[in-house]
């Protein structure tokens, strides 16, 4: 699985840091500890980050999810 988030690119450093640990579920007391900010900071640069407009795409590939066999994937590779 591959988180994407387009529109990175409008993010500073710390709200793609931000954005990045809140999508994958990190409670904001967590963030806050990892990178040595406080919990206020990390809410403010997520609404910033926020405002900015970004959008977060999970990629799963089919094989995770079942729904190929392996002889049809080996058949899209030939």
């Amino acid at each position: 699985m591959k988180i994407e988030i387009r529109g990175a690119e409008r993010l500073s450093f710390r709200e793609r840091q931000v954005v990045s640990l809140k999508e994958m579920g990190y409670s904001t007391d967590r963030i806050a500890k990892n990178l040595g900010l406080s919990p206020s900071t990390v809410s403010t640069l997520y609404s910033r980050a926020r405002t900015k407009g970004y959008e977060v795409v999970i990629i799963i590939p089919g094989q995770n999810l079942g729904l190929f066999g392996i002889d049809e994937e080996e058949e899209e590779k030939a």
